[in-house]
């Protein structure tokens, strides 16, 4: 895989990390259960981004891409869970008739997800101008940080499998002894 190519294969991916992992959160009030906000998951995401633009050592038109990037995504957090809530609600009105029109539920639900994709597609270029901006330093820092969360990730993950299994085969073998 050529240089260029990965480069936009880890930006893609770090997009699709910060989109997936809800660093657009920051603005949400704390809560205590982990869920999002300064106090949460996404709280300590958003510190590790903090710590990466201050590793990264930015220039004057990399800061305001960086810059950038963040109210990009921010913005389409926000329109994103607007589209969900509007989604919602269309969804709470349909209940109410005596016979569901799945088409028209399916057909809305079809648009929030073009409109998603779209706000998501934006994130994406926004965070990969701001990334091709970067010298091979920089670039070679925002890839250690992501291969480091790529790796906790994966980790969770196993552990979530283990998990499962455990409680699959648990779960199938008062079954299979009776």
């Amino acid at each position: 895989m050529s240089t260029k190519k990965m480069s936009r294969v880890l930006a893609v991916a770090a997009t699709a990390l910060a989109i997936g992992t809800g660093a657009a959160f920051a603005a949400q009030p704390a809560t205590h259960d982990g869920r999002g906000g300064p106090g949460g998951m996404h709280g300590h995401f958003m510190k590790q981004l903090t710590q990466l633009h201050d590793q990264l050592k930015l220039n004057a038109d990399q800061e305001k891409q960086w810059q950038a990037a963040l109210d990009t995504m921010k913005q389409g957090h926000e329109a994103m869970r607007a589209n969900h809530e509007q989604m919602k609600n269309q969804f709470k009105a349909a209940q109410q008739q005596p016979i569901l029109d799945l088409n028209a539920m399916a057909a809305a639900h079809q648009q929030v997800e073009q409109k998603d994709a779209q706000l998501r597609q934006q994130t994406t270029d926004a965070w990969l101008k701001f990334y091709n901006g970067l010298n091979d330093q920089q670039k070679t820092t925002v890839s250690t940080a992501l291969k480091q969360r790529f790796a906790k990730m994966e980790s969770r993950h196993e552990k979530m499998r283990e998990r499962w299994e455990h409680h699959k085969g648990a779960a199938s073998a008062p079954a299979a002894s009776q």
